[in-house]
C-alpha cells in the first residue's frame, strides 16, 4: 500500500496511479515486496522540526526516511518530504518540479533497498540509480 498525505502544504500534482505503480516496480525489481509506504509532503519548517526532533539534525533537507520494519522482505516506511526544498532544488539543478519530486521520492526507496550516499562513490551510484528509475517512469 502506497499512500500520500500532506501536513501543511497542498498536495502536489501527481498521477498517483502511475507513481504508485512505478514505486512498486522499483521495489519489486530490487527483490522486495511493497509493504506500507506513507509519503508525507510538508514545508521546510515542518521537516526541519521533524529532523531536529527525531534525528537530532539541525539542518534543512529534502527528505527524511523512517523505515517501519527491517526491510528484509517488505519495504515499509514513512517518508517526509519538504516541497519547499523540492522547489529550490529544481531551480538549482535545472529540473522540473515533477522530476525533482519523483527523484526525491525514489531516493528514499533506494535507501531502503541498499543504496547509500555517504561517500562520493555511493553518491554516484545513487544518482545513477535515480536516473535509471526516472527514465523508467518517463518511458
Amino acid at each position: 500500500m502506497i499512500q500520500f498525505h500532506t501536513i501543511d502544504v497542498m498536495m502536489p500534482l501527481l498521477d498517483t496511479t502511475k507513481v504508485r505503480q512505478w514505486i512498486a516496480d522499483v521495489i519489486t525489481a530490487a527483490g522486495y515486496q511493497v509493504g506500507e509506504l506513507h509519503y508525507y509532503f510538508c514545508s521546510d519548517e515542518t521537516l526541519l522540526g521533524i529532523n531536529r526532533e527525531r534525528l537530532g539534525h539541525d539542518f534543512y533537507t529534502d527528505i527524511v526516511t523512517f523505515p517501519l520494519d527491517d526491510c528484509n522482505e517488505y519495504i515499509s516506511s514513512e517518508f517526509c518530504i519538504s516541497l519547499d526544498r523540492i522547489a529550490e532544488n529544481c531551480l538549482n539543478f535545472g529540473r522540473s518540479f515533477e522530476s525533482e519530486l519523483l527523484r526525491v521520492m525514489i531516493h528514499g526507496v533506494l535507501h531502503l533497498t541498499g543504496f547509500d550516499d555517504l561517500t562520493e562513490e555511493d553518491q554516484k551510484a545513487m544518482r545513477t540509480k535515480e536516473e535509471e528509475c526516472l527514465n523508467q517512469f518517463y518511458k
